[in-house]
């Protein structure tokens, strides 16, 4: 059991800034804190980080959330659903952290700063010429009362800074365990308040994380430097902080920083392309591991059972997203043959042969829910996404092809004797069993004597699909069922074929 859970209720939380899309990386912290949540039975909160305006984006805020809810991790509580802890936006809650500063300055443990920008500059390429990193110098930190309360009178913008305290903390990381860093001896002073009135993260956070009561903590291994910081915070305020785990970072399979230059990183594009929550969920947890094996297939229920923190990797994990299309063929087959999902796939696929192929469809027959569901059973496991089947290599399930009969004449001189025998075949009970009708199809051939079984198949094949390549003739035929495929074979016969 992770540490703290039997002593306080479990409230984690995801704070993305809304400066944009949810990316990758995002949607792994989101899903480890979910399923934490879940696993403890506890809450999962969404927190909306835009403390910084510049770079916020409209409608990002939105979008995280409703990018949250299409992978199946709805928060507890969020900006739109509410709860105890509203607002859970950052930028409503300025007042908060304006009070929580003014006890800072009241205990000592934060001082205002009244430093320009442009001496800031100086200090940091001073540091720079001189090989060393660039870091606050505390000047204000020693300003006496007197001489603050001259410069607010002037009305010289200020920021606040927190007075970091030596020997910080050690604190036990649920992944990485033991740590401690001594930022005062490496760091100057940070800002907390900036002179917009607005926090930064180290205060925000904190303060956030005490009044929602947040219990633990699971966010990107980059901030586990910055923990001691946000201790000595916990401390100056007098506050019980919460349990902390930093997650791995998230890289391509070659070890590089997921760039939307490399391809895509959103998780509403790969929405639009029609992969499945389940198999993105289920792909990344392969990706810095917190379960006892690694195996494909895992329902989102069985991440939350087989979950452990403790088994998650220091290292940072590498994404395979070539795999992706694999584990989304494994997840859909699942949807396929789960009687309630299947009528869910049913209706999608209904609504795009729709939208494809709309006025081309030759009889509405084609998008009644006993078709439609028999194809979903008959090309379960054989197609990676739902969208597949309305592709180009699937069409013929829903349009006829156009075949002219003098390309067939090309491929045997005995397209008659086949089309015949293929009639003959479907007049009786048809197996819906492929290597049964394969068999009899081979039956079949051995009636033929001037064409090759190969040649036979392809000129069946060009008559059902139009196509040369795609699912076994048998598949098709069964696909199509019996009364559409004497009909493509008439059609496609017909100058050999008496009315």
């Amino acid at each position: 059991m992770a540490p703290g859970v039997a002593a306080r209720a479990v409230r984690v939380r995801f704070a993305p800034s809304p400066t944009g899309f949810l990316h990758l990386g995002g949607l792994r912290t989101a899903l480890y804190n979910y399923l934490f949540a879940r696993k403890h039975r506890g809450s999962f909160i969404l927190r909306l980080e835009d403390t910084d305006q510049s770079r916020v984006v409209s409608a990002a805020s939105e979008s995280i959330e409703d990018a949250l809810e299409w992978a199946g991790l709805p928060p507890d509580e969020s900006p739109r659903r509410g709860g105890p802890a509203a607002p859970y936006q950052q930028s409503l809650r300025c007042d908060l952290y304006k009070k929580y500063t003014e006890l800072l300055l009241e205990k000592g443990a934060a001082y205002r700063c009244f430093c320009t920008p442009q001496r800031l500059e100086l200090l940091k390429k001073e540091a720079l010429r001189s090989q060393q990193t660039p870091r606050y110098d505390n000047r204000c930190r020693h300003l006496k009362s007197k001489e603050v309360a001259e410069k607010i009178s002037q009305g010289v913008d200020y920021v606040v800074r927190f007075h970091l305290e030596e020997q910080s903390d050690p604190f036990c990381d649920l992944i990485h365990g033991w740590s401690r860093h001594e930022v005062a001896s490496v760091e100057g002073d940070p800002v907390i308040l900036k002179s917009d009135g607005f926090p930064t993260y180290h205060l925000a956070n904190v303060v956030d994380d005490h009044l929602m009561e947040i219990s633990h903590v699971l966010r990107g291994a980059e901030w586990l430097t910055s923990t001691s910081k946000h201790l000595l915070l916990y401390r100056a305020f007098g506050w019980e902080p919460p349990h902390f785990g930093h997650l791995p970072l998230l890289l391509n399979e070659d070890g590089s920083k997921l760039s939307k230059r490399q391809g895509h990183i959103f998780v509403e594009e790969f929405a639009q392309n029609g992969y499945l929550p389940a198999a993105l969920l289920d792909l990344m947890t392969h990706s810095g591991s917190g379960f006892a094996e690694n195996r494909m297939g895992r329902t989102l229920k069985e991440l939350i059972d087989e979950f452990d923190p403790s088994r998650i990797e220091r290292h940072s994990a590498l994404l395979d997203l070539k795999k992706l299309p694999e584990f989304n063929r494994i997840h859909l087959a699942q949807q396929i043959g789960d009687e309630g999902l299947r009528q869910k796939l049913v209706a999608e696929v209904q609504a795009s042969v729709e939208e494809v192929y709309g006025k081309q469809l030759p009889e509405r027959e084609v998008l009644e829910k006993d078709y439609v569901e028999q194809v979903l059973l008959l090309r379960r496991g054989h197609i990676s996404r739902l969208k597949d089947l309305v592709s180009p290599s699937y069409a013929f399930l829903w349009i006829r092809p156009s075949v002219p009969s003098e390309m067939l004449q090309t491929l045997s001189t005995e397209t008659d004797q086949i089309g015949r025998g293929v009639l003959r075949l479907l007049e009786g009970p048809v197996t819906q069993r492929p290597e049964e009708l394969g068999q009899q199809l081979r039956q079949l051939h051995a009636q033929i004597s001037g064409t090759k079984y190969s040649t036979m198949m392809k000129l069946l094949r060009l008559t059902l699909s139009g196509l040369q390549d795609g699912p076994s003739v048998a598949e098709m035929m069964i696909l199509l069922g019996a009364k559409e495929t004497s009909l493509r074979v008439q059609g496609a016969l017909c100058s050999q074929l008496a009315p």
